[in-house]
């Protein structure tokens, strides 16, 4: 199987040119589906530390390179939304952000906010044991004793890297603070004005307010986050 892709075909939240080059690398097993962006390409295309694979190799395996506090030595790992990228030789964390359009952006952030990430609960399943566990959005899987009911669909919840322990939880509802992940709002910060719920198989919509007035879109596209994502904190 090839470890090449053209670069007309790849995924929009990719943030490659397309017509610079035939090829890019191609993402290998790991989280976040098919948007998910080998991580070759945000050291090489994106951060600019490398200019080949072969390079990203070396930085990988003598640089060191996290990705949600661990050490990472496959460039083909994919890297999606709301990772956590850390350089501990350059003092350099990041945060995989929603940019316009869809692409993954990275935001600088203090290395002591990469020891947590945040992920946005997909479903909850029983599991053996009568234990309830949260599955989000990257495909972490995280096991809960107690306050089940506390989690829904739809909300936010910020989890230790180390210990899997949830730190922080946002709901899902109206007021909340939340970013467009995907769709042509993507990027776009404001607070839910209003979730419809459609009957059917039908996404439910969501009305957003922001500084520059609404938008409307389906939750699917929606995250929940904490003033700490706007930007905004002095």
């Amino acid at each position: 199987m090839s470890n090449h892709q053209k670069r007309l075909s790849v995924p929009k939240s990719w943030p490659v040119e397309r017509k610079t080059a035939t090829f890019t690398a191609k993402a290998g097993a790991g989280p976040h589906g098919e948007s998910g962006v080998p991580l070759v390409v945000v050291l090489r295309d994106v951060l600019g530390y490398v200019d080949s694979a072969k390079e990203a190799k070396y930085a990988a395996h003598h640089d060191g390179v996290l990705v949600n506090g661990g050490s990472v030595s496959d460039i083909n790992r994919p890297i999606g939304m709301f990772d956590l990228l850390g350089f501990p030789e350059r003092d350099e964390y990041y945060r995989v952000f929603p940019d316009e359009g869809g692409r993954l952006g990275l935001t600088e952030i203090d290395a002591a906010d990469a020891d947590a990430k945040l992920g946005k609960v997909v479903d909850k399943t029983l599991v053996s044991g009568g234990r309830v566990q949260l599955n989000l959005h990257d495909g972490q899987n995280i096991l809960i004793d107690e306050d089940e009911d506390e989690y829904s669909g739809g909300d936010s919840i910020v989890v230790e890297n180390e210990t899997d322990d949830i730190v922080a939880h946002f709901q899902y509802e109206e007021g909340a603070l939340v970013t467009a992940v995907a769709g042509q709002h993507a990027g776009e910060i404001g607070e839910v004005d209003e979730i419809t719920v459609t009957p059917g198989s039908a996404s439910n919509t969501v009305e957003v307010s922001t500084d520059d007035g609404s938008f409307e879109t389906v939750d699917e596209y929606i995250v929940v986050i904490d003033e700490n994502f706007t930007g905004d904190e002095e």
